[in-house]
C-alpha cells in the first residue's frame, strides 16, 4: 500500500474535530494548522451555548496556549483572517443526538461537506459522575457515528480511546476489538443511571450529595464489570457501540497509552495538566509524596502527545485511501521501549535534588527517595506507624495546648490525604502488568517508512526516545513552566451568565468584544480575559498595570463580580 504525501493530502480537505479543549485535539489542529495551511477548512465542535460562546472557548483554552506560539509568530498580523477563513466554530454537544446542533442548514452542510471526522471528545476525569461520563464517553461515540454515515463524501472517521480499555489484563495485549466482551448491556446501563438519579431526587438530595452517589456509582459499576474506573469503562462501553454500528464506514480507534508532553513539535516539552505522572512529579518536588505502591517492574506506558497525533493523521490518511479490518492501533512504548515506573521516580528524584524548588520560607525543599510498596497492606501499615498516629497526637496536643500546633496538623493531614488519594486513583496503573502490542501501528510505521510520507514531521517510534534525557531534559520542565504558569496567574474557574458565585472576588471579567494587542505577538488580537501565557504571565501584570492597559482600549477596570459571564479566583 502507497501512503503517499500526508501533507498532500490534508490540502482542501474538511474536517469535523471533536473534544477540541482536550489535550490531545488542541495538539492535532495546532499540527494540520502549521503544516498544512491550504485544509480547506476545519469544523470544531464545541460545548457552548451559541457560536460566539464557542469562538470565545477557542480563544480561551485553545489559542491562548503556548502551544500555539509557533503558528502566532508564523502568521503575525494575518493570525486573526487565517483562523477566520480556516475554521468554523460549531456550538453543540455531542451527548445529544445529532450533536444537539438545531440549524438544520448547518447540519445539511457538515453531511455534504466532511471528509474526515476526529472524535477526540472524552470526560477523563476516573472518578467522574457515572451519567456524565456516560454521556459523553459513551453515548457521545455513537452519536457521533451516527451523524458521521450521514455524510455522503465521508473518507474515514478517527476515535480516540484509550489502551486501557483493555481493563486489568496482564501479558501482552492484541490491537483486537471489543465486540467479545461479555456482560455488558449499555441499556441495562442507562437504566440503572435513570433509576439512581430519580430515586436520589425524589429523597430530595442536594446536587453535592447527587454527585457523590452518581461517582460511587459509577466506580461500583467498572469495579464489578472488571474496569478499574469510570473513565475506561464508559469509554470501553463507546468503543463497543462504534463498533457494532459502523456499518461501511471507515472507523480507525486509535489507543494511546499514558500521554506525555510533546517530544519534538511544535517546541518540545509543551504539557497541557499536571495529571497522572505530572502529579508524581509535582508530588515528589514539593516533598508531598514520601511512598507508593507498584512492582518494582511495573512498566509506566508513556508516550508523548505528539507521535500519539502524528499517528492519527497517518491512520487517516491509510484509511482514507484503504479501509481495512485492521482499523485499531495502540500508540504506546512497552514493547518496544519500556521505562519502569522505578526509573521514572528515580528521574523526579534526580531532577529536583539538582534543581530543588523553594518553600514558603525561602528554603530549597529536600526530596527524598520514594520507598515503593508491593503491597497495599505494607503500604497501610507504613501510613499508619509513620503519619496516622502522630496525626493523632497532634490532634489530642491541639485539645490540650488550644491549637497551638494547628498548622503543623492541617500540613500534615493534607499530605496523608494526597498520598491516599493518589494511591487509590493511580493503583490499577502503579500495579498494571500488561505490554500493548503494536502490530499494525508498527505496520502503519513501515508502510509510511516506504511511502513518500513525510516521517520527518509525522513520526511516531517510541523506540527514537531514550527516556532519561526525555524525562529531565524535556517532560519535567515542561511540568514546571505550567506550574509556574498556574502560580502566576491562579487557576480560575468560568461562570456562564447568570450563575453568580457567593462572596468571591473577581480577578478578570470575561469581555467578549474587548481586545488587546500583545507586544510578543506584534498586532495579534486575543481577548483579555484569556490568560496569554507568553504576555500576561511572563511579563507578571499587575492589577494596576492590567488596568492601565484597560483604560487605554476603554475596557472596564477589574472589580467585584456582576451578574453577567466572568472568571474569578476561588
Amino acid at each position: 500500500m502507497e501512503l503517499g504525501s500526508v501533507v498532500e493530502f490534508l490540502e482542501n480537505k474538511i474536517i469535523l474535530v471533536s473534544g477540541v479543549t482536550g489535550f490531545v485535539a488542541k495538539v492535532f489542529i495546532e499540527k494540520i494548522l502549521r503544516v498544512q495551511p491550504n485544509v480547506k477548512k476545519l469544523y470544531l465542535l464545541i460545548r457552548a451555548a451559541d457560536t460566539e460562546s464557542a469562538a470565545l472557548r477557542f480563544q480561551n483554552e485553545v489559542l491562548a496556549k503556548d502551544l500555539f506560539n509557533v503558528l502566532k509568530e508564523k502568521w503575525g498580523t494575518r493570525l486573526n483572517s487565517f483562523i477566520s477563513e480556516k475554521i468554523t466554530f460549531v456550538a453543540g454537544d455531542i451527548s445529544s443526538e445529532d450533536l444537539g446542533l438545531k440549524d438544520s442548514n448547518l447540519k445539511e452542510e457538515l453531511w455534504n461537506e466532511l471528509d474526515v471526522v476526529v472524535n477526540s471528545a472524552a470526560i477523563t476525569k476516573f472518578d467522574e459522575r457515572y451519567d456524565v461520563a456516560f454521556g459523553i464517553n459513551t453515548l457521545g461515540a455513537i452519536h457521533l457515528v451516527n451523524f458521521a454515515k450521514k455524510c455522503v463524501k465521508l473518507k474515514v472517521f478517527v476515535h480516540v480511546s484509550t489502551a486501557y480499555v483493555a481493563g486489568e489484563r496482564t501479558g501482552l495485549i492484541l490491537e483486537n476489538p471489543l465486540d467479545g466482551a461479555s456482560g455488558l448491556d449499555f441499556d441495562a446501563e442507562m437504566k440503572v443511571i435513570d433509576q439512581k438519579l430519580n430515586e436520589i431526587k425524589t429523597k430530595g438530595a442536594s446536587q453535592k450529595q447527587i454527585t457523590l452517589v452518581m461517582k460511587n456509582l459509577g466506580t461500583e459499576r467498572a469495579k464489578m464489570h472488571g474496569w478499574p474506573n469510570t473513565y475506561v469503562f464508559t469509554k470501553t462501553m463507546g468503543e463497543m457501540l462504534m463498533q457494532k454500528s459502523k456499518e461501511n464506514l471507515s472507523l480507525v480507534i486509535i489507543r494511546p497509552t499514558i500521554v506525555s508532553g510533546t517530544y519534538k513539535e511544535p517546541f518540545p516539552g509543551w504539557v497541557e495538566d499536571l495529571k497522572t505522572i505530572n502529579t508524581l512529579f509535582v508530588a515528589s518536588a514539593q516533598g508531598n509524596l514520601p511512598c507508593l505502591v507498584g512492582e518494582t517492574k511495573t512498566i509506566v506506558d508513556v508516550i508523548p502527545v505528539d507521535m500519539v497525533v502524528n499517528a492519527m493523521i497517518v491512520a487517516m490518511v491509510a484509511h482514507a485511501k484503504q479501509p481495512s479490518d485492521a482499523n485499531i492501533y495502540h500508540v504506546g512504548s512497552s514493547l518496544r521501549n519500556p521505562v519502569t515506573l522505578v526509573s521514572i521516580l528515580d528521574y523526579g528524584f534526580v531532577y529536583f535534588t539538582k534543581k530543588p524548588w523553594i518553600n514558603k520560607q525561602g528554603k530549597p525543599i529536600k526530596v527524598s527517595k520514594i520507598i515503593l510498596f508491593s503491597s497495599i497492606a505494607s503500604f497501610h501499615g507504613y501510613m499508619q506507624i509513620c503519619y496516622l498516629l502522630p496525626l493523632k497526637g497532634l490532634q489530642l496536643a491541639n485539645t490540650v495546648f488550644h491549637n497551638f500546633f494547628k498548622g503543623v496538623y492541617n500540613d500534615l493531614r493534607k499530605k496523608v490525604k494526597f498520598v491516599m488519594r493518589v494511591v487509590e486513583i493511580y493503583k490499577p496503573y502503579l500495579y498494571f502488568n500488561g505490554i500493548f502490542d503494536d502490530t499494525n501501528t508498527e505496520k502503519l510505521r513501515m508502510t509510511a517508512k516506504g511511502s513518500r510520507t513525510e516521517t520527518d514531521l509525522f513520526y511516531f517510534d517510541p523506540d527514537s526516545i531514550e527516556w532519561r534525557d526525555y524525562f529531565m531534559n524535556t517532560h519535567i520542565p515542561g511540568v514546571e513552566n505550567l506550574l509556574q504558569q498556574k502560580r502566576a496567574f491562579p487557576i480560575t474557574k468560568v461562570f456562564r451568565s447568570g450563575h453568580v458565585p457567593s462572596d468571591k472576588t473577581i480577578t478578570e471579567r470575561v469581555m467578549p468584544m474587548t481586545f488587546i494587542q500583545s507586544s510578543r505577538m506584534g498586532n495579534t488580537h486575543f481577548p483579555v480575559s484569556h490568560r496569554d501565557k507568553t504576555y500576561f504571565q511572563r511579563q507578571l501584570l499587575s492589577k494596576m498595570t492590567l488596568n492601565v492597559l484597560r483604560n487605554q482600549i476603554g475596557a472596564a477596570p477589574i472589580c467585584r463580580w456582576k451578574p453577567m459571564s466572568g472568571i474569578y479566583a476561588p
